[in-house]
């Protein structure tokens, strides 16, 4: 019987005690993972990384010298499938949008990581995000007009590739002029786009568009 191939792991966070417990926690409960480098801050995650790749990245926000978001940054500029978790004690909606905006695949709140963290590891794994339950649950509840339980959500595949590509864009932070250079087209035809973007999702504000792009996965570097 072949055996499936382990999640090799690296784990950047400036307190020692939170390592050792998630390490502790995966070697009891998860011999499909392994954790193939820790560090305590993001220059020492980018080294790790440099001298020998892993699957998944799990990088505290908060980190002396390079912090986490920034780690990421320049993980993804090496390479853009890099997979990184956000380790966070914050669960307040900016920093977690920011997270989530800048490329991360999940975020875990500190306090429940232990609990969550195989089961985060291999979700994101498997090309899915994954959020805490809080974190979920706040964005969820920051999202205005949403479905009532049981009615349709909005659905982005209704969108067409263009149109996805744009409301990706608009997440980055992109204007109207920046999209047409990036693609190619003219402005008029960015804003058509963006009238049916609107329509078919019934989303008319640039900050719920950004926020459903979030949620939906649709942002990404």
């Amino acid at each position: 019987m072949t055996l499936a191939p382990r999640i090799r792991v690296i784990i950047a966070d400036d307190h020692p005690l939170v390592i050792e417990g998630l390490k502790a926690v995966l070697k009891k409960t998860a011999p499909d993972i392994v954790v193939c480098g820790e560090a305590g801050d993001g220059l020492g995650a980018l080294a790790l990384a440099r001298r020998c790749p892993a699957d998944i990245y799990v990088l505290d926000i908060s980190m002396p010298g390079l912090n986490g978001l920034e780690a990421m940054a320049r993980l993804l500029i090496k390479d853009a499938k890099a997979r990184v978790i956000m380790l966070s004690m914050h669960d307040d909606k900016p920093t977690i949008e920011k997270a989530l905006r800048a490329g991360a695949k999940g975020y875990l709140v500190k306090e429940s990581a232990a609990e969550e963290i195989a089961r985060a590891l291999r979700t994101v794994h498997r090309g899915q995000r994954y959020l805490s339950p809080s974190v979920s649950a706040m964005l969820e509840a920051a999202w205005p007009g949403r479905p009532r339980k049981g009615a349709k959500d909005r659905d982005w595949s209704r969108l067409t590739g263009k149109e996805t590509e744009i409301v990706r864009l608009i997440a980055l932070g992109l204007g109207n002029k920046q999209i047409a250079s990036r693609l190619s087209i003219s402005g008029s035809t960015v804003s058509v786009h963006r009238r049916n973007i609107s329509r078919k999702l019934d989303i008319h504000k640039q900050t719920d568009l950004v926020r459903y792009a979030i949620r939906e996965g649709l942002s990404r570097p």
